[in-house]
């Protein structure tokens, strides 16, 4: 399964290129070409295959603790904490039905998770969070849809997220935002 979720932004390249491109030449004089680290801005890939559902979440630090340097206050180390048992509950981030899957697995990374617990390292200035998901569906067939609303609503500094969907009806890739926080499998 780790395989199908790695092969997902290649089976999709070609319907991002299409979104990418229609979105740069939207904004391009607005806000120049777009950064690989953009703040407001998170990567989700989604692959539901059979019983079997992935998430894969890629952010910047900014969206979702709100600094990105090393965790150094006792303030700073609470909000990284705080953010890390938010993140160990995907079922209601992603919005997910009821009872209609379990945490099989899960990964979450970053710097600051590691800074935290050791505040003496350095900081990078662009630092991310990664989380990885897997989890069982018992009744796959009851997931209906993703919807992010609650990711942003614990995350307001989040502003949009793409998302890359491989599902029963095929593939899908979209961007999501607070006002429109929904995709149906």
């Amino acid at each position: 399964m780790r395989r199908l979720l790695l092969a997902l932004p290649f089976a999709l390249l070609p319907l991002a290129a299409a979104q990418a491109n229609e979105h740069n030449h939207a904004h391009e004089d607005e806000h120049g070409s777009l950064d690989a680290h953009e703040h407001g801005a998170a990567r989700l890939n989604v692959v539901l295959d059979g019983a079997t559902l992935e998430l894969q979440l890629e952010s910047p630090a900014m969206n979702l603790v709100g600094f990105e340097h090393a965790p150094t206050s006792t303030t700073d180390k609470a909000t990284v904490a705080a953010t890390r048992r938010q993140l160990e509950e995907p079922q209601a981030l992603f919005g997910l039905t009821a009872g209609a899957c379990t945490l099989s697995e899960q990964e979450l990374e970053s710097a600051l998770f590691e800074e935290a617990a050791h505040a003496d390292e350095a900081g990078s200035e662009h630092s991310e969070i990664h989380a990885h998901y897997q989890l069982d569906c018992k009744k796959p067939s009851e997931l209906k849809q993703l919807n992010l609303g609650e990711l942003f609503n614990r995350f307001p500094a989040t502003e949009k997220i793409q998302v890359q969907l491989i599902g029963p009806s095929g593939q899908q890739g979209v961007e999501l935002t607070p006002a429109n926080a929904s995709l149906n499998f």
